[in-house]
């Protein structure tokens, strides 16, 4: 894989202090209280064209609800995003449908996001019959050929949803999003409901589509080794805001934020003698609620090397090595 890919050219997608929060309202109807929870709040982000940009963090940090906002499957609350130079968050009904057909998403759950009463040729076949790109034989014809691009029988598209193993039926979701012949796919934590040996499998397929069919992926995973199989850039992501991004190799061998070297220590090595001697950080706490995020640094509260500043001054998001930016007040740039 080409590392450096996205960094010098235009960006497919673009985000710009992205926001999503939602209004939770608990209690009694005399005595609601409303709460704000910001799962995204204030996001940049670019994807270039042909490019795997992996995002990662715990769980709760607003990947998921990130991937879903640069589709409007989720109404962001403000920000803007912006697909091969269209801005999403404004596009009415009728730009936003062709739009879809460019942008598509792969589910984490490959049974719940497939209708058990619709046979696998009807599934697939749907995107088609509502972009009413093929109808009848040739429908048909189609989904019998996506079938045997994702390394099913041909065949199999009279049989129902709960027929196929977890791997297959995630190779279905997959087809299903090819349909339209997208640009974008969002993958949200695609393999992680699979087996180990499974999920092998499937990346190596989202793999080849990708190098074959020029696609480009935003892919939300928590377990950085897929991550780093997958990725040519990687995006941290920690309660609603993105703290570093640099290439998958950049970020692997010197993670610049707290966070980013956490989450690195706890990702066990093959070398049992270099495993033996690496040291862990281990987090102090536990993530505070989106509702009530802390002031300044959202990581202060659990970082090892946090000062006075870290929970007055939120850190900004920028460049501290060529390419590699982090949101961290005790990381300085790179002198030139």
């Amino acid at each position: 894989m080409n590392a450096a890919v996205g960094a010098e050219q235009r960006p497919l997608l673009e985000a710009r202090d992205l926001k999503t929060y939602f209004t939770v309202r608990r209690g009694l109807p005399l005595a609601r209280r409303t709460t704000v929870i910001r799962a995204v709040d204030g996001v940049d982000l670019t994807i270039a064209a042909g490019e795997t940009l992996g995002l990662v963090g715990e769980s709760g940090c607003g990947k998921s609800t990130l991937g879903r906002s640069l589709l409007r499957l989720v109404e962001p609350t403000s920000g803007t995003v912006t697909f091969d130079g269209t801005d999403v968050t404004s596009a009415g009904d009728d730009e936003l449908r062709r739009l879809r057909r460019r942008m598509q998403m792969v589910f984490q759950d490959p049974f719940g996001s497939l209708d058990p009463r619709m046979t696998v040729e009807q599934a697939i076949g749907e995107p088609l019959r509502i972009h009413r790109l093929a109808s009848g034989s040739r429908r048909r014809q189609r989904v019998r050929d996506l079938l045997g691009f994702v390394g099913l029988d041909p065949s199999a598209g009279d049989r129902y949803p709960h027929e196929f193993s977890g791997g297959q039926r995630q190779r279905i979701g997959i087809a299903r999003a090819l349909a339209v012949e997208p640009d974008f796919i969002v993958c949200d934590e695609p393999v992680s409901a699979l087996d180990v040996s499974v999920q092998a499998q499937v990346l190596n397929l989202l793999d080849r589509l990708r190098d074959q069919l020029k696609l480009t992926y935003l892919f939300v995973a928590h377990d950085l080794s897929v991550v780093r199989h997958i990725s040519h850039r990687v995006a941290v992501m920690y309660l609603g805001s993105v703290v570093e991004v640099a290439s998958r190799d950049r970020l692997y061998a010197e993670p610049l934020h707290p966070y980013t070297q956490a989450l690195l220590s706890a990702v066990p090595l093959p070398n049992p003698g270099i495993e033996k001697h690496r040291r862990r950080v281990i987090l102090k706490g536990d993530v505070p609620s989106p509702a009530r995020p802390p002031s300044g640094c959202r990581f202060h509260t659990r970082c090892p090397i946090a000062i006075d500043r870290c929970s007055v001054d939120v850190p900004p998001l920028e460049e501290k090595r060529p390419g590699h930016v982090a949101a961290c007040h005790l990381v300085e740039p790179a002198k030139a």
